[in-house]
């Protein structure tokens, strides 16, 4: 079924609520163009969406501000941006019949950043801060606000924003408040045919002025070996996805600036993990990740070039190796609901130890194709999991100090990224952050309980298959270099958990 088509359109209206909205949850970016007046986009667009019960229309509005003008070499920051999603009502009642009451989204709109012919690709982030109720018939709107990687034009000329694909994330709850079947959708939509995608067009002056900031050249982070030569002047540089600000919710991460080799990194992560049995995922907090980098391999066999980057990642929560305790639900004896919280105490590598490395990347760049790179990083990490705190329906259960794994565990991560000279990087690199998903085969537990064993409770409950995790890790801060770091030398970037 194809949606219905609807010209897009742009125009200036006052959408105050929704830009105090966004401005409060994403920070702006130090030295954005401070333009002499702003365009307030206001787009009406179509959509049709790959719902399980099949192709749906649905419609977009989208609001956000940009400057009218900006000048070469500084940074454009969008603001203020509210994206407003209507559901037609088949999707609506198909979510109503599952038995759902409430549906909270994620949405991420792509957006092409054009100059010159050179494009680049943003993603443009919007989160409900309240779930919606699922009416008994009509349309289903959900409203999401959030933050905009900002933008550097490297050359004159006019800037275009085009709006692209979009991908939802829905997570649906009954009325009780516990997840409905299926607990959550991912739903991908492709823009329609026959109307108008540029949200905005801002004219670049090629004169920085005496106030201006010149424009950056690549870091080495940013190439491979020997593609220097591939840079294209010009092409519109896109900011990574931008987070909230580090909230009181992410723990100290402070990195070394007196590192002079610029070997160690700091980052955020934070995921989910799925217990397979249990068809359910619990939620892992922003945490610490510290990464050192040792030398790696370099070798040619034309026309590609290969480049291994070798690292050692190590968690860092209150100066010990683990993730941040995070709570969980589950059943046990198949019915009862048990929650407790989870410890995940990582066995780090050995410190300046290359052979104990946990990280490898592989980067394969195709010097007939412009410089397309893909790269393949695997990231194996092992833990001991520790119950405490453990109430059986709402009732305290004395687990004992040393509930835990009875032997350690492997996580093992997959990160797939590539960096193409019309888009730039996509995916995850360890360099850029991104995405990494894999699985983990929890085994059984020991130790648990007091005065009675437990241990098969919990291995009933917990352990067995795998159970898929996806981790996002956010953006690196480089001590040694101040690059995507706070003044107090943490990371900027905090990721959000993404199912």
């Amino acid at each position: 079924m194809k949606g219905s088509r609807m010209a897009g359109t742009r125009r200036r209206t006052a959408r105050g609520a929704a830009v105090a909205t966004a401005v409060l949850l994403g920070g702006m970016i130090p030295g954005a163009q401070a333009a002499s007046g702003v365009q307030e986009i206001d787009a009406e667009l179509a959509y049709t969406c790959d719902f399980p019960e099949g192709d749906q229309p649905v419609k977009v509005r989208l609001a956000v501000t940009v400057p009218e003008s900006a000048q070469a070499g500084q940074t454009i920051q969008p603001e203020g941006m509210a994206l407003d999603l209507t559901l037609p009502e088949a999707a609506s009642a198909a979510l109503a019949e599952s038995g759902a009451a409430s549906v909270s989204a994620e949405a991420q709109l792509s957006v092409d950043v054009v100059q010159d012919g050179r494009q680049a690709r943003a993603e443009w982030i919007g989160t409900a801060a309240e779930a919606a109720p699922v009416p008994e018939e009509g349309e289903l709107t959900l409203s999401t606000a959030g933050s905009v990687p900002y933008i550097r034009p490297g050359a004159p000329g006019d800037l275009e924003f085009k709006a692209s694909g979009l991908a939802l994330e829905l997570a649906v709850k009954k009325a009780d408040g516990t997840p409905a079947e299926p607990p959550a959708l991912s739903v991908q939509c492709v823009v329609d045919a026959d109307q108008e995608t540029t949200l905005a067009t801002v004219g670049v002056d090629g004169d920085t002025g005496d106030t201006g900031t010149p424009t950056p050249e690549p870091s080495a982070s940013d190439q491979w070996p020997g593609d220097e030569e591939q840079t294209r002047p010009g092409a519109p540089e896109v900011g990574k996805r931008a987070k909230e600000s580090a909230s009181e919710a992410a723990p100290p991460c402070v990195g070394d600036p007196f590192n002079v080799e610029g070997r160690d990194m700091v980052a955020y992560v934070a995921g989910y993990a799925n217990v397979t049995k249990l068809d359910g995922a619990t939620k892992f907090p922003p945490a610490c990740a510290r990464i050192h980098t040792y030398d790696g391999e370099n070798w040619f066999e034309f026309p590609y070039v290969h480049a291994v980057l070798n690292a050692a990642i190590v968690l860092d929560y209150k100066g010990k190796p683990q993730l941040p305790p995070t709570t969980g639900t589950f059943l046990t004896f198949g019915f009862m609901p048990t929650t407790a919280t989870l410890e995940m105490t990582q066995i780090p590598p050995k410190p300046n130890s290359p052979e104990d490395r946990n990280v490898v990347s592989h980067g394969i760049t195709d010097l007939l194709n412009g410089g397309f790179t893909k790269t393949t990083t695997s990231v194996d990490m092992d833990f001991v999991l520790r119950l405490h705190d453990v109430k059986v329906n709402g009732v305290a259960l004395d687990v004992g100090d040393s509930c835990r794994t009875e032997r350690p565990f492997r996580l093992s991560l997959t990160g797939l990224g590539t960096w193409d000279p019309e888009k730039g990087n996509e995916g995850y690199t360890v360099i850029t952050g991104g995405e990494l998903t894999g699985s983990a085969d929890i085994p059984p537990f020991e130790g648990c309980g007091v005065g009675e064993d437990l241990d098969s409770l919990f291995t009933a409950s917990l352990s067995g298959s795998p159970g898929f995790v996806k981790q996002v890790q956010g953006a690196p801060c480089v001590p040694s270099t101040g690059s995507a770091c706070t003044p107090e030398y943490e990371p900027q970037d905090v990721p959000k958990a993404t199912r």
